[in-house]
């Protein structure tokens, strides 16, 4: 089938069978799925300046389903997505800046793809240190992580840098955390949903864990939530740039909507540690698909 925005021909069951997957992956971790929806259109040859924003719009569509699921489940703390909004929102922004300035460079696929591998391990493999520590503890509460001893200590690190004012986090249980560190959060992540194409959860929903100290399933569950307003945002302003393939979007989208209910009510039979453990995973399979399409 050929989709005449972003000018390629894809076998529209493969998108739907992708936003399945990812929809499936991004319920369960509390992810847009972007860092894998991503490098599988960048390897089946769509542009990257429309990946970025294709991804974008499907995963708006996608995390509403999966956000309302873990509403519902209460996994979602509203009160800490507000607050990061306020740093998502400019960061998505300054990220689609800086792909513009690379669409005029002509450089755009080489640093976008080397950004998403260099990341992507990373995050792998720091979330597969801690979670098989964290699985090794003998006292450990299913739901809260700030009970784990490789977290906890990490949290308390962090909590170094006490910048006021601070709030307090109920339904995290959360009892005091700077308000700047989770604007920051929200920025850091809003640049790289701007940038790469992604909703930024694969890098939210660690450092809500292991920064903020919000227990996994919270994590998730708020994260899905913040994709909702970083993605759709993102969508619109990349949209008017001219990098938003909508029909590749609602294609898979399709696939999505069921893959991302049948995630979301998968998290009540894991544990937060389990769950980080599944998907440190993700993220090495997400570089390994980089490589591949730019031929390292």
């Amino acid at each position: 089938m050929e989709f005449p925005i972003s000018g390629v021909v894809i076998n529209p069951f493969i998108l739907a069978l992708t936003g399945f997957f990812v929809g499936v992956l991004g319920g369960f971790f509390g992810v847009g799925g972007g860092f894998l929806a991503g490098p599988l259109m960048f390897w089946a040859g769509v542009p990257i300046n429309f990946v970025v924003g294709t991804d974008l719009a499907h995963m708006t569509g996608k995390s509403i389903v999966s956000a309302r699921t873990h509403r519902a489940l209460g996994h979602v703390d509203l009160r800490l997505a507000g607050l990061m909004i306020i740093g998502t929102i400019p960061g998505v922004e300054l990220g689609a800046q800086l792909i513009e300035r690379l669409k005029a460079v002509g450089n755009i696929e080489e640093v976008v793809g080397i950004s998403y591998v260099v990341i992507l391990i990373a995050i792998g493999i720091f979330t597969a240190w801690e979670s098989v520590r964290a699985l090794r503890s003998k006292h450990m509460d299913r739901l809260d992580v700030q009970e784990v001893v490789g977290v906890k200590s990490l949290i308390h690190r962090s909590r170094l840098l006490r910048i006021p004012p601070f709030i307090r986090l109920p339904v995290s249980g959360v009892e005091e955390v700077s308000t700047w560190a989770i604007i920051l959060v929200g920025l850091v992540t809003g640049v790289l949903a701007g940038f790469l194409g992604v909703g930024g959860g694969f890098l939210r929903m660690p450092l809500m864990v292991y920064v903020l100290g919000i227990p996994t399933h919270v994590a998730v569950g708020t994260d899905l939530f913040e994709i909702i307003i970083s993605a759709g945002f993102g969508t619109i302003t990349h949209a008017l740039k001219g990098n938003v393939d909508v029909l590749i979007a609602l294609t898979m989208h399709t696939g999505a909507a069921i893959g991302a209910q049948i995630g979301a009510n998968a998290t009540r039979y894991f544990s937060g540690p389990a769950i980080r453990m599944l998907f440190s995973f993700l993220p090495i399979v997400a570089a390994i698909l980089v490589l591949l399409r730019l031929g390292i």
